[in-house]
């Protein structure tokens, strides 16, 4: 019997190691690192902690490197029908030096993608990984920006958690389709982002809210505490006071995007209309008179002014279209 034992489980390394192999040799990154799971989950069995310890924190250190844009990306997965795809797979574009943000918010997503590079450093000492991170803030402050550019700086793809496919009115699939993407993202390095997560989160003392949502969220709050591996996962909302208060320390750090500041509409006015696209315009006071609106506002103006020179017929933005554009922003809704 022990040898019989002995000849399955040398079978079944030996399956493992081809497939991982084969994965290798024809740059099957997500097959790859399906492969090199099984053989983690199986030195764990065994009781081999220290070297599942020592493979899992290889597996996740190495994926700071970007994966190339010509690599093809995975099938999202998908709900039980196989008809709806349960996410976005992207490879992120955006960097962090495109990014308009508070300084102090900019080093702490500087000091994220630092840590990730040294999370096998952090499992050595038992130091507990910042892995779960919840941006909130007015809706236009950059928060998707922002996942896409840690994405990018880190060097993995991103999923985009398609809420409205995940969310469904059939009883019992929405926790269904969460366990479908978590089983994927087991299954790879990623950047798991749930944009809209107050969809998701809401408070189960809602009266508004009817059983089935209170069971999802319980649901989440379990898959989060079991979330583990090589991934980062990152939820936004606009609307963080919807949030059952449960879910705020299940994230490990939490990270507020505020409105921008005068001195900020200005980066992200010249950022748009650089000098050489425009005519003398005074972007300072339109500066001023963008306080208190998002981010999003200012990108406006500047993409708007350039849509309205170019249906003009011409290439330089004049400030006739400027102010047109800042006329729209100021007018309508944030």
């Amino acid at each position: 019997m022990i040898d019989r034992n002995r000849r399955y489980a040398a079978s079944m390394a030996g399956r493992e190691l081809k497939a991982l192999f084969r994965a290798f040799r024809e740059g099957d990154e997500l097959s790859f690192r399906r492969a090199a799971q099984e053989i983690i989950e199986d030195e764990e069995a065994k009781q081999h902690t220290a070297l599942a310890r020592d493979l899992r924190a290889l597996l996740a250190g190495g994926v700071q490197t970007a994966i190339a844009p010509d690599v093809a990306l995975p099938a999202p997965p998908k709900d039980r029908e196989g008809e709806w795809p349960l996410a976005e797979i992207r490879h992120p574009q955006r960097s962090f030096d495109e990014l308009v943000l508070h300084g102090s918010l900019l080093r702490r997503m500087r000091s994220i993608v630092e840590e990730h590079r040294k999370w096998d450093e952090l499992d050595r000492h038992g130091v507990p990984r910042r892995q779960r991170l919840l941006f909130h803030g007015p809706p236009g402050c950059g928060k998707t920006s922002a996942a896409e550019a840690l994405a990018n700086e880190i060097g993995l793809p991103l999923v985009i958690i398609r809420i409205d496919s995940v969310v469904s009115s059939y009883l019992g699939e929405t926790a269904s389709n969460l366990h479908r993407v978590f089983e994927f993202v087991r299954e790879g390095s990623w950047v798991l982002l749930f944009d809209e997560f107050d969809a998701l989160g809401k408070a189960r003392d809602d009266p508004a809210e009817h059983g089935e949502i209170k069971r999802v969220v319980t649901a989440f709050l379990q898959m989060l505490d079991a979330f583990r591996g090589s991934s980062l996962l990152l939820a936004a909302t606009n609307h963080e006071q919807l949030l059952d208060s449960a879910l705020w320390r299940r994230f490990d750090d939490v990270l507020e995007f505020k409105l921008p500041t005068v001195h900020q509409n200005r980066q992200l006015l010249r950022r748009g209309l650089p000098a050489t696209k425009r005519e003398p315009i005074d972007l300072e006071a339109a500066a001023s008179r963008l306080k208190g609106r998002p981010h999003a506002a200012a990108e406006k103006v500047a993409w708007d002014s350039i849509r309205y020179a170019l249906l003009a017929g011409r290439e330089s933005v004049r400030e006739d279209d400027f102010r047109r554009a800042l006329k729209d922003a100021l007018e309508r809704p944030w």
